[in-house]
């Protein structure tokens, strides 16, 4: 370690230079999985604050809520089943909402999500009241809508219906398929999403999904018993969500190959610096200092280097994360964080091994034999 820090300190300009790229490095991992991570956030966010286990969709909707349609009245049957604590329906679609009366119609785009009042789906207001069983008019809305002029008490339209609510509360964190949801009762859920006589293709009480809450479901017993029914995991119906799959699919595949380019980058400039010491190198081996003893040097000089750049990517992506527009879908989870810091610091270290093994192939008696 004393040799790794006496030559950071004498090679200054290089090792910095060095650390800059590792920064930049560190710096755009860091914002491509805020971006990537606010992007699924707004995905399905709602799916992910849930507190269910497992969801039913209907055969064959390959857990898609869009896909499928079931009758309420399973609802009471599954909370029978074994491992089964509770149930509850829910039901999603997409619209556009513009305040009533008013002379500034802002029409704003909206997942209409429909559940029983008081429910384990029912999110946690932030301000106002919850919604109310006996009050089918009254919706609480995601705290997004604030920024677009919406507050409570204010009576929302809604396009292509003859349908009109009025917002009581406000919740955080919770968007559906990239839109700020809005939360009602089933009925008026279903008064909106089925206003066209047979769209509800002649269910009962129709809802696109159950919830189950029960850590030891077992999903292959339920599709057994249940006909025209598919239960799957939370995790598997966050994956059916519109986009997600994809979205994700190309943060990962841009990740690892900034990963891999990293590596290339890293380990290229430490060869270089190698090669150009590898006289200075064949004298200390010929002193007696052994492959191990500058093995260490490199190693540790690598590691001291990376963790400072890849603090002060952090640093500089919490900075960044402060002056991003609200618009931009950043969420920098600090797990995340964590995993891609050590990641970082492990494929720099496993670099440096490149120079390791070329320090052992270095002839004292040559590199003295040069000197000379």
């Amino acid at each position: 370690m004393f040799l790794a820090i006496r030559e950071l300190k004498h090679g200054k300009l290089r090792f910095s230079m060095i650390g800059l790229i590792t920064v930049l490095i560190a710096w755009l991992v860091f914002i491509l999985s805020g971006l990537g991570n606010g992007l699924s956030t707004l995905s399905a966010a709602t799916f992910k604050n849930m507190n269910a286990h497992y969801v039913t969709f209907e055969e064959g909707s390959r857990a898609s809520m869009s896909r499928s349609l079931l009758s309420e009245s399973l609802v009471k049957e599954l909370e029978n089943q074994t491992n089964v604590t509770a149930a509850s329906a829910m039901g999603a679609t997409m619209g556009t909402v513009f305040k009533s009366a008013s002379a500034d119609k802002v029409k704003v785009d909206v997942a209409l999500l429909g559940i029983t009042p008081g429910s384990f789906l029912e999110p946690s207001v932030i301000e106002g009241k919850p919604l109310q069983a006996d009050k089918p008019l009254e919706v609480i809305v995601n705290d997004t809508l604030k920024k677009k002029g919406f507050k409570i008490g204010d009576t929302l339209e809604i396009e292509g219906s003859l349908e009109k609510v009025k917002i009581v509360g406000f919740v955080t964190n919770e968007t559906y398929n990239h839109l700020p949801a809005i939360f009602t009762t089933l009925d008026k859920w279903r008064s909106i999403q089925f206003a066209a006589p047979g769209s509800d293709k002649g269910i009962e009480k129709p809802v696109n999904a159950i919830m189950l809450q029960g850590e030891n479901i077992d999903p292959e017993k339920l599709n057994k018993h249940f006909k025209n029914t598919e239960t799957v995991t939370k995790a598997a119906a966050i994956q059916g969500m519109p986009g997600y799959k994809e979205e994700n699919g190309t943060i990962m595949m841009m990740l690892a190959f900034l990963l891999a380019i990293s590596a290339f980058v890293i380990g290229v400039f430490f060869y270089v610096l190698t090669l150009q010491k590898s006289n200075q190198f064949g004298i200390l081996k010929a002193i007696g200092a052994s492959n191990r003893f500058l093995g260490k040097a490199i190693v540790s000089q690598v590691f001291l280097l990376s963790s400072i750049s890849i603090v002060v990517g952090i640093l500089l992506t919490y900075g960044t994360a402060l002056i991003l527009p609200d618009e931009m879908p950043f969420s920098l989870d600090t797990k995340l964080v964590v995993v891609y810091a050590l990641l970082l610091l492990v494929v720099s270290i496993l670099s440096s091994l490149i120079s390791v093994r070329k320090i052992t192939k270095i002839d004292p008696l040559q590199a003295i034999g040069r000197m000379e």
